[in-house]
């Protein structure tokens, strides 16, 4: 792993992304203020509605800088247009900042596939790798399990699975520290002839291939929160509908659990008794611990928040992008990838050093 920097790091933020737009924004960079002294701000936005915002917070307004844009990204707005129109959104100026090294990394609560569609252009794609993708971490029974895509690809064929599958472990080594990360494919079932034709390719490619780690097969659903493997490699649809459902489980039981303990004078009592210890579990189950999904693969830092979280969230999502560049990660990722070679393609060559992004980007929102 490459030395990690002793300069504070500078924080892109597209101040206009997300359900909630500038106020959350703000208000999660103090919240990662706190936890990062000396890191700065820049901020794309609407400055009439950011300045306001700052100055109720003097102490992020003296670390920050706003530069104005009332152009933004809409939710649904298709990739393609806004990588063609959206050039002076807060979306892509808050990027062009990481690509023309003003700063060394970049947040956004917006669009997913315009993100990844614009962060591909500008940042472009590491050597050997076609798509970027959604890499985050799942709560297990053993600890944290890397997953990725999360969204940004929908339909993936196997060259790109083999990629997603090195770069998740080479992710997981250098931000969880795992020395050897066993790797497995998301699948219906365990067995060899299961899947489609995409998913078994990938896996006959993935035994034979030197990896940052070991391949251990194909997995289910049950083994993510299992801890079965380190990193669970999947599309974008599948582990995005996965994300969702996970975290629509986990307000589920957090629902149950509040109205068991309304249904009577004993339950309330048996709360109070246990307080402490439903504390922890609401807050080892809290979606906004696990904000910030990075998108592995491009020459830069780039951090995906989701759109509905709050300051807390959001900052988090900060929190996950100042430690990865202050960790050096690309360059980290970089030499790995280098090391390891560059995976081969169905076809028996390799893919190309640049692949510059299609008109059509094939990138979706998730």
């Amino acid at each position: 792993m490459t030395a990690p920097s002793s300069k504070p790091p500078t924080v892109a933020l597209d101040a206009m992304g997300g359900d909630e737009g500038p106020a959350m924004v703000v208000a999660g960079a103090d919240v990662a203020r706190l936890n990062h002294p000396g890191v700065r701000f820049l901020l794309f936005g609407d400055s009439a509605k950011l300045e306001p915002l700052l100055a109720e917070r003097p102490g992020l307004a003296a670390v920050s800088t706003v530069e104005h844009t009332d152009r933004i990204v809409t939710n649904d707005t298709k990739p393609s247009i806004a990588l063609r129109s959206g050039r002076q959104s807060s979306m892509r100026l808050a990027i062009d900042a990481v690509a023309g090294g003003r700063a060394d990394c970049v947040v956004s609560a917006g669009n997913t596939g315009a993100l990844m569609a614009m962060a591909k252009f500008a940042l472009k794609t590491l050597p050997g790798i076609d798509r970027p993708a959604i890499a985050s971490f799942f709560p297990t029974e053993r600890g944290e399990t890397v997953m990725l895509d999360l969204g940004a690809n929908i339909e993936c064929d196997a060259d790109n699975l083999v990629q997603f599958a090195l770069m998740g472990a080479v992710f997981c080594k250098a931000v969880l520290g795992y020395p050897s990360p066993t790797i497995g494919l998301l699948n219906v079932g365990a067995e060899e002839l299961k899947g489609h034709d995409e998913l078994r390719e990938a896996a006959a490619r993935l035994r034979s291939m030197d990896l940052p780690g070991r391949f251990h097969g194909f997995v289910e659903g049950d083994d993510i929160t299992r801890g079965t493997v380190d990193v669970v490699v999947t599309d974008g649809f599948t582990g995005n509908v996965a994300l969702k459902t996970a975290e629509g489980t986990a307000k589920l039981v957090s629902h149950w659990l509040r109205q068991t303990f309304k249904s009577s004078v004993f339950a309330s009592l048996g709360y109070l008794l246990a307080a402490n210890a439903f504390r922890k579990l609401k807050a080892r189950t809290d979606p906004r611990r696990y904000n910030g999904a990075m998108f592995v693969g491009l020459r830069g830092i780039c951090v995906k928040s989701h759109g509905g979280t709050d300051a807390k969230g959001f900052g988090h999502a900060i929190d996950v992008a100042v430690d990865l560049a202050i960790e050096g990660f690309s360059e980290t990722v970089r030499m790995e990838l280098a090391r390891y070679g560059t995976p081969p393609q169905a076809d028996g060559g390799t893919p190309p050093a640049a692949d510059p992004p299609p008109s059509e980007p094939r990138a979706d929102t998730a």
